[in-house]
């Protein structure tokens, strides 16, 4: 298994984004109880979010990430992609 933070930066199109937002969050409710998502939520000022995702590999991640609501969507305007290595915490 490997783990990757995922950090979406939100597009312009705000009405779009909110209006997907309950599918797009059902979505990463699925993947918690698949036991693929560990952790997720925007910032603050609604401009991107954060999530952690524990998959098998990259491809199984980009499945994952392509089959997200806000993808067909076109609600974020980049996706910023790390594998991480967790040194801490309560993910151990």
């Amino acid at each position: 298994m490997a783990r990757f933070v995922v950090e979406l930066v939100f597009g312009d199109n705000q009405d779009e984004r909110v209006a997907v937002r309950p599918a797009h969050r059902d979505y990463l409710a699925t993947l918690v109880e698949q036991g693929k998502l560990l952790v997720s939520g925007p910032y603050a000022d609604q401009s991107g979010a954060v999530l952690v995702y524990d998959v098998a590999d990259e491809a199984e991640l980009k499945a994952v990430l392509a089959a997200d609501p806000y993808t067909p969507a076109g609600v974020v305007a980049e996706t910023r992609v790390h594998e991480w290595q967790p040194l801490m915490g309560v993910w151990l």
